[in-house]
């Protein structure tokens, strides 16, 4: 699914030696190369602060943490994404509320969203979904209109454009209260372990959160805040700065490689490719909203398990992001959960699959996976 061997050669002779110089220097944890890479992902962000932490579930339950949230808050997330979203809420004793997600680009319903708002709401948690922003300019007006904080999961879209209506371009976890992302090695910008990072504009809200990812320490020895101990380490750190110049080219090749696919696949009718917020559906060259951290087709009246069995014996590898619902998982199962309230995720579980897509994609690969796919719809 991600070539991380092709990426590395392409960028080994700056990743070795900086990791090399960590090694040599010893400082591991929270060393020069940490700094360094925050205060760049902060210039490209155009944010005031990022505050590195060891992963991106960390990053997202320290924002809530840093925001005040209390054990019985209820916060608004989707049904239809990775279980860390709603793992975290139920960590800190928050009450999750799940809510379905669009047809056609897989992101918070808003009307969902509206319906599910109590006295009880705190928080919303925009999921950016496969690689683009939800509609983040109506959920900061119903956030505002309804005194919530907003926490953007920004673990799949970093480096990707959110649009106002007025034209006016940010980037992706930059817009709400605070951001939180992941650097997990698949991601659109991985580290070689595990890694994250949260973002906000908020002087006062970055000052706890760097008290929080440090066990609540300003001075050493001296405890502030209730905190964790989760740091990004300098190695990762290195590695992530190495790449970071690379992001918007990695994110253009992700971008191409959709293009092509969707260019493929475009008079197959079984076949829904995916849709972005500005509607090119990113074929245009100009596309910036979507970086496609995952490529993910919606099918229909096709077998999708024989689907992925055939694809399997072809040496073509895929996933299916996600299989169950969140409010269907033993952990989250909630008497106050209506199916009814559930028909787009329901019915995305069974017909979602993701093909491979990374940055070293090359043509001969794509004509093999979409002329593979085609066949097998054909008959």
């Amino acid at each position: 699914m991600v070539d991380l061997k092709g990426q590395y050669n392409d960028i080994k002779d700056i990743v070795n030696p900086s990791i090399q110089e960590v090694i040599e220097t010893t400082a591991f944890v929270n060393g020069p190369k940490v700094h360094k890479f925050q205060e760049n992902l902060e210039k490209y962000l155009g944010v005031k602060h990022v505050i590195p932490c060891a992963n991106g579930t960390d990053a997202l339950q320290i924002a809530m943490m840093g925001l005040g949230l209390k054990p019985g808050d209820e916060v608004i997330t989707v049904d239809f994404t990775f279980a860390a979203t709603v793992e975290v809420i139920a960590l800190l004793q928050l009450t999750p509320v799940l809510v379905d997600v669009n047809e056609d680009d897989f992101n918070i319903n808003i009307n969902a969203l509206k319906k599910a708002i109590t006295p009880k709401t705190k928080a919303i948690v925009p999921v950016h979904l496969f690689g683009q922003c939800a509609n983040m300019e109506v959920i900061m007006e119903i956030a505002k209109a309804n005194n919530l904080f907003v926490i953007e999961d920004n673990a799949q879209a970093i480096g990707a454009n959110y649009t106002y209506s007025n034209g006016t371009k940010v980037k992706a976890g930059t817009i709400g209260n605070v951001g939180a992302t992941s650097f997990f090695p698949s991601k659109n910008l991985g580290c070689y372990g595990d890694g994250g990072a949260i973002f906000t504009n908020d002087d006062k809200l970055a000052h706890t959160i760097r008290g929080i990812v440090n066990h609540g320490m300003y001075e050493r020895y001296h405890h502030d805040v209730v905190g964790v101990n989760s740091r990004l380490d300098s190695i990762q750190a290195a590695v992530l700065d190495a790449k970071l110049p690379h992001l918007d080219n990695y994110n253009k090749a992700r971008q191409n490689a959709a293009r092509k696919y969707n260019s493929a696949f475009k008079d197959i009718e079984k076949i829904q490719t995916p849709k972005t917020v500005n509607g090119c559906d990113g074929i245009c060259d100009t596309c910036d909203c979507h970086v496609f951290h995952q490529y993910t087709l919606r099918i229909k009246d096709i077998d999708r398990n024989a689907l992925v069995k055939h694809l399997n014996e072809k040496g073509i590898p895929c996933g299916v992001y996600y299989p169950i619902p969140l409010h269907k998982q033993k952990a989250y199962v909630d008497e106050r959960y209506n199916e009814e309230d559930f028909k787009v995720t329901n019915q995305l579980v069974k017909d979602v699959i993701s093909l491979p897509m990374h940055t070293e994609l090359d043509d001969e690969q794509i004509e093999y996976i979409t002329s593979t796919i085609i066949k097998f719809i054909n008959g």
